[in-house]
């Protein structure tokens, strides 16, 4: 049997498990795929749809084909950098205090009041508190990982900075959300740059970015929040100034692929009195933007190293 029947099989049984998924271990267990050696059971993606659907409310709105596909790609994508990782790291244990951080950071993510709450939630869903402590310390390796390597490649212009800020009392700032992208073997940009289009058209901008961008910014509808605009290159700077709120860009090249970016909103904010703090801010903004491209490039490096079977 080839990989596509075996795929379609495997999204028949996978429908039919998110049918039931209340509870989530009603059903029988079985291995899907297999990642190296780490493998991906039945239960691992739909516990990663309900993962995912908190984070996300849109999620909600999708097929159950739509839910398959972002579950299993959700899946294989934390796998891949789980086992990229142990190479790096002995354990996944990481400082309390940081991670403390981005527990909280991610309860406003999820909309949710405090660890109480949560776990409530999870217990709804059968999913265990371990599932996202597992979750949180993958990403803030990963996100470690990527500035040990690629801190030293960061530019920033300062001096370019200083005479934007200096050029009046306030500046412009975006609400973003992005699609990143790679081209199919057998799509030209501009089929699968249509592909998106028409899904942004017919599910919304949020739940495209959930199914095609390969960004981890995919989680959460592709939003990037409020962004300033002198922490954008000038290329972006002069795209976005020609769009209105709600406008959805044409695809921009980067490295590792293509970007798609929709404004919003927008708003003007004050320029704060100290000049030095609002550099470092901004800056801050650059070399955030910096490093998610390197981690996109970095991911499709060693995703080519991976062995992937589906059963």
């Amino acid at each position: 049997m080839n990989f596509i029947n075996t795929l379609r099989n495997i999204t028949v049984i996978l429908l039919a498990l998110i049918a039931i998924i209340k509870p989530v271990y009603s059903f029988e267990n079985k291995i899907l795929f297999k990642v190296n050696n780490e493998i991906i059971t039945s239960i691992d993606i739909v516990s990663e749809i309900e993962y995912l659907g908190l984070i996300n409310k849109n999620l909600n709105q999708l097929t159950k084909e739509k839910l398959f596909e972002i579950g299993k790609n959700s899946a294989i994508r934390e796998k891949v950098k789980k086992i990229n990782l142990t190479k790096y790291f002995e354990n996944f244990e990481v400082d309390k205090k940081y991670y403390n951080s981005i527990f909280l950071n991610f309860l406003r993510r999820a909309n949710i009041k405090d660890e109480y709450e949560l776990q409530s939630i999870l217990k709804e869903k059968n999913l265990n508190i371990d599932i996202i402590e597992n979750k949180l310390k993958i990403e803030i390796l990963w996100n470690q990982l990527i500035v040990n390597k690629y801190s030293k490649d960061i530019k920033i212009d300062k001096v370019d900075i200083r005479n934007n800020i200096l050029e009046g009392n306030t500046q412009k700032e975006f609400l973003l959300s992005e699609i990143v992208f790679r081209l199919d073997t057998n799509k030209s940009l501009d089929e699968k740059f249509a592909i998106i289009k028409n899904e942004i058209s017919a599910k919304g901008f949020s739940n495209t970015a959930l199914i095609y961008s390969i960004s981890d910014t995919s989680k959460n509808g592709g939003n990037l929040g409020w962004i300033k605009i002198n922490s954008l290159n000038k290329t972006i700077r002069d795209i976005l100034q020609k769009l209105k709120i709600g406008d959805v860009s044409e695809p921009i090249v980067i490295p590792g692929g293509f970007l798609v970016l929709k404004i919003e909103d927008e708003r003007k904010s004050r320029i704060i009195n100290d000049i030095d703090k609002q550099i470092e801010i901004i800056a801050n903004e650059t070399a955030n933007k910096q490093l998610n491209q390197f981690a996109n490039i970095y991911y499709n490096k060693i995703e080519k190293d991976i062995e992937f079977h589906a059963f």
